[in-house]
């Protein structure tokens, strides 16, 4: 199997480490599989493929989509290096409000596979970052939604303290007042 899936300690993340073949011309990778992901648990389809490029500095999130569009997620860094929140807002989960955040980069050529119900964000931690992720369901406008990131309850350790955002992203509620609960 080309993929080593390691299990995350808040239920259905897991962190996808390729096969790297390296070379003098370069390297290949697969960054997909159908048939591993499934065997690993991972059986969503994905339906779209998004890619974003961000400066130093950008924190993109905290999003997610509301029924019935909520998204499934595998992220990976092309270019650059980022540091990768989720932040589990599933109702009835154990781990109902916990966050988890790893360092996805074009050196290590990991993937996050995030499942629906995790809201979802970003910091860009080198000069830029382009990331390429999955989804299991497609965008809809009116089903977006998003979490405050430096909610206090939360207190998520970003390595920057004074993000560069829209002004959307910073006036998303804390998950207390997103009316999850």
């Amino acid at each position: 199997m080309p993929f080593t899936f390691v299990k995350q300690e808040i239920g259905g993340v897991i962190l996808v480490q390729p096969q790297v073949f390296e070379d003098g011309r370069g390297f290949f990778l697969e960054t997909y599989k159908m048939s591993d992901f499934a065997e690993a648990g991972i059986e969503r389809l994905f339906v779209q493929d998004n890619h974003s490029r961000s400066i130093k500095g950008t924190l993109r999130g905290l999003h997610y989509q509301k029924p019935p569009f909520e998204q499934g997620k595998l992220v990976r860094a092309l270019r650059g290096k980022v540091f990768d929140v989720v932040v589990d807002i599933r109702k009835d989960s154990s781990t109902f409000g916990q966050w988890l955040g790893v360092t996805l980069s074009d050196k290590n050529k990991s993937m996050l596979y995030i499942p629906e119900g995790f809201a979802h964000g970003f910091m860009v931690l080198s000069d830029t970052a382009d990331l390429l992720y999955k989804t299991t369901n497609v965008y809809s406008p009116e089903h977006e939604s998003g979490i405050i990131w430096n909610d206090p309850d939360l207190n998520i350790a970003w390595p920057i303290e004074e993000p560069i955002m829209t002004d959307r992203d910073t006036k998303w509620p804390t998950l207390k007042k997103a009316g999850i609960q």
